[in-house]
């Protein structure tokens, strides 16, 4: 699922442990991701998305995991991290850390 910004596209892949896919939940992640990096698009490869349940469908707290891993042009992978008891909490938290590391990846970068 690409994400297209200036004509810029950075490729999302979406990969599920203990858990079924749903379009719902990719929907929320490629809105979350766009809100995130949609001005760094032009900056980043790929973003992978790690999606998995902790306790297989038994509930209990914190048992959502999300990992978001951006690929910037020529810098190292970026890896972010989230846990909720509600995925779609988790995907917002993850997002919104992914958003801060980037800008201060790329504020950083270009004060040099």
């Amino acid at each position: 699922m690409p994400i297209q910004h200036r004509e810029m596209f950075v490729q999302i892949e979406i990969n599920y442990r203990n858990m079924d896919k749903t379009d719902a939940i990719n929907a929320h992640i490629e809105q979350e991701l766009e809100a995130a990096i949609g001005r760094f698009a032009d900056r980043l490869t790929r973003v992978e998305v790690h999606l998995s349940d902790e306790n297989a469908g038994k509930s209990g707290p914190d048992d959502k995991r999300v990992m978001f891993e951006a690929r910037p042009r020529g810098m190292d992978p970026l890896v972010v991290e989230a846990k909720d008891e509600d995925m779609y909490k988790a995907i917002s938290d993850a997002a919104g850390k992914l958003r801060r590391i980037l800008t201060t990846r790329f504020e950083k970068a270009d004060a040099f």
